[in-house]
């Protein structure tokens, strides 16, 4: 335990039953208030998807199977900038999710804390994902699609698209490509969050928070 810990925890140690559960509740509210800011900032700024590998926003499928086939036609930078113009409405939708994710937050009751503090690393952001990927997903959606049709996106997809299918390297009946942007903006904005819990649950005092070093102090 680090010396900014004990520097906060009391000298006996806290077990998790030691916690109130409006202790627990709050922690969590908070680790989520916490890590959902930090993800929106890193994500919702240019470069957020497209310089971060670990979220940046690939082909769909459609395109990714026939892209050498493509790049041998001499559509390579087609197709580059594709994948830039969709990490780029990523960027663009991520801010909108604020407002939501810090009313799901609040509906988090003192019962389910406990529970979630005994997961793993992103237990906390498990049980936001199923309170908010369907709200977040029907919000994100018309945003996305307004920002790829700006961009001239879809055009570039059908096209390239139309080029695999005349070729029968894919099927006409294809994903549109707005939901697969809205997915992957989805999964990325949760795999970071994902990664500030941890964080906060590796070095709670850290975080600035005494009651989070409380909180995430116990299962150390």
């Amino acid at each position: 335990m680090s010396s900014g810990i004990l520097a906060i925890v009391p000298a006996h140690a806290f077990s998790l039953a030691d916690l109130s559960a409006g202790d627990a509740s709050q922690g969590l509210k908070l680790a989520l208030e916490k890590g959902a800011s930090a993800a929106i900032s890193l994500l919702g700024v240019e470069g957020g998807f497209m310089g971060n590998d670990k979220v940046r926003i690939g082909l769909p499928d459609a395109l990714s199977k026939g892209a050498r086939m493509l790049k041998t036609l001499g559509m390579g930078q087609q197709l580059d900038a594709l994948t830039l113009q969709m990490n780029r409405a990523a960027e663009q939708a991520v801010p909108l999710a604020q407002k939501a994710l810090v009313q799901s937050i609040q509906t988090m009751s003192v019962q389910d804390a406990k529970g979630i503090l005994k997961g793993g690393d992103t237990a906390v952001t498990q049980f936001f994902v199923e309170k908010t990927r369907a709200p977040l997903s029907a919000e994100f959606l018309p945003q996305v699609k307004q920002v790829l049709g700006q961009l001239g996106v879809v055009e570039q997809f059908n096209a390239l698209a139309g080029k695999l299918s005349s070729m029968g390297l894919v099927s006409k009946d294809k994903a549109l490509l707005e939901n697969h942007v809205t997915g992957k903006t989805l999964d990325g904005l949760y795999f970071m969050i994902g990664e500030e819990e941890k964080k906060i649950r590796q070095n709670p005092a850290q975080a600035g928070s005494a009651l989070l070093s409380k909180v995430f102090g116990t299962l150390r």
